[in-house]
């Protein structure tokens, strides 16, 4: 009588939480102030330039804008001329955007938003160890935080960074590290969130993965070369030598602690050196390798906005999967709790200065997970009889 008291006290628990996040899915769906399409906008305007103009011309700022204008002119009814913003995406990013180029905005955009937020929604539903209701909660909850839905509004390619590094996950448990490592080269479409996962696989011996990720890597750069020229990627590497966009350093060391200069890059020294060693110590767990690799590339990115805080959402994802535990789940839960909408509609939500302090403070339990064994023992022989 008891256990089946148990059981219904579970499922009475599991569809509550199912409807809390459920609810919060559709207020992020229901309400949308973000400026739509934005970002998209800017990506659908350089793949036009290549289109048009020649790859090689990529990063003619001047073309940029004046396709900017003109896919949304003023008087479009789309909405107020978007906003004009420099093209500085990788090269990937036009070129995957390209064959929505001539079509309206607002179509291309809705194609592109199904796609990006398809694509990480996908991702989760296949990757999931997890059974049932709890299952199902943890997709949704992955989704529901407000960086994700503002990566979908603004048209940001990271979801697609997002869903690469958790189909890569659930394929490096599975031990198919060859295909792995050729998922992860969506890392390729936004770098700076994710680019220690291919190395950190290599120290937590997955060589496999990172030789399949870097030839893939290799392929997408040589295709890079062939299309856009020795200028066109020249002109590039100069784009990325000038001075970040205002409000770019918010979810940075910078932003964070103030650091700068020598302090900045002794930490990202600290904090890489961390995040590889805790790797070795890890590689009988490819399933906290990943997202620990994650949440370092974020923390030492030079730059970052909110919606990059997508591969916040699939890295905490990754840790609830594999670590079942309450000790695990309770924080990871009231880390939800703050970035739902719930707490983002009425202004409750952390300023973007403070999540990386969440970050460090899932960095450092993922390290001291992968440390835990040693220092376990270390204590049964201080504390053993003489």
């Amino acid at each position: 009588m008891f256990s089946r008291v148990k059981i219904g006290e579970n499922r009475v628990a599991l569809a509550a939480a199912f409807g809390f996040v459920a609810l919060a899915l559709i207020l992020d769906l229901a309400i949308r102030h973000d400026p739509i399409s934005v970002d998209f906008h800017t990506y659908l305007a350089a793949a036009q330039v290549g289109l048009q103009d020649g790859w090689s011309h990529l990063y003619d700022q001047g073309l940029v804008a004046v396709q900017q204008a003109e896919i949304s002119p003023p008087d479009s009814g789309w909405r107020p001329a978007q906003i004009a913003q420099p093209f500085l995406s990788p090269p990937t990013v036009a070129f995957l955007t390209a064959p929505l180029a001539g079509l309206p905005l607002n179509v291309a955009y809705v194609f592109w938003a199904v796609f990006i937020f398809g694509a990480f929604a996908l991702a989760l539903a296949w990757a999931g160890v997890s059974r049932g209701w709890a299952r199902w909660i943890a997709v949704i909850g992955a989704l529901t935080p407000w960086f994700v839905m503002h990566a979908v509004n603004v048209g940001q390619v990271v979801p697609l960074v997002a869903a690469g590094t958790v189909v890569a996950w659930r394929l490096l448990r599975d031990r198919r590290d060859v295909l792995a490592g050729l998922v992860l080269v969506t890392i390729l479409l936004k770098p700076n969130t994710a680019v220690l996962v291919p190395i950190a696989l290599l120290f937590a011996w997955r060589v496999r993965a990172f030789v399949a990720w870097l030839v893939g890597a290799m392929a997408v750069m040589f295709a890079v070369v062939l299309t856009m020229g020795v200028d066109g990627v020249s002109a590039y590497l100069t784009q990325l030598q000038q001075p970040l966009p205002s409000g770019a350093d918010n979810l940075t060391l910078h932003g964070a602690l103030y650091a700068t200069g020598t302090f900045a890059l002794l930490l990202r020294v600290l904090i890489v050196g961390a995040v590889l060693a805790a790797a070795y110590k890890l590689r009988s767990s490819p399933g906290l390798v990943v997202p620990l690799a994650i949440v370092g590339s974020l923390i030492v990115a030079p730059y970052l906005h909110g919606s990059d805080l997508c591969l916040l959402a699939a890295a905490a994802w990754m840790v609830w999967e594999e670590r079942p535990a309450t000790s695990w789940r309770v924080p990871l839960a009231i880390g939800w709790v703050l970035a739902s909408p719930y707490l983002y509609l009425k202004g409750f939500s952390p300023e973007l200065k403070l999540w990386p302090w969440l970050e460090i403070a899932l960095l450092l339990a993922i390290v001291i997970a992968a440390w835990r064994p040693l220092t376990v023992w270390a204590d049964s022989r201080t504390r053993a009889p003489a």
